[in-house]
């Protein structure tokens, strides 16, 4: 989801780039466990956590 004049009409650019990680990583871990048959681990969890964690920030007006 890049940031284009659509999207910047709802969300800043920031936002919109934190939306494009997320859903980044989200499919390439559903990649990695389903095609390339990696397990996911702890460290991996906990920084998926922290994604999530930094999207409700950018997200959230202060």
């Amino acid at each position: 989801m890049p940031a284009n004049h659509y999207g910047q009409r709802v969300y800043s650019p920031a936002q919109l780039k934190t939306m494009q990680e997320v859903i980044t990583l989200v499919v390439f871990g559903f990649f990695s466990v389903l095609y390339l048959g990696e397990a996911l681990r702890w460290n991996h969890l906990v920084a998926f956590g922290f994604l999530v964690g930094a999207a409700y920030f950018g997200f959230t007006k202060w």
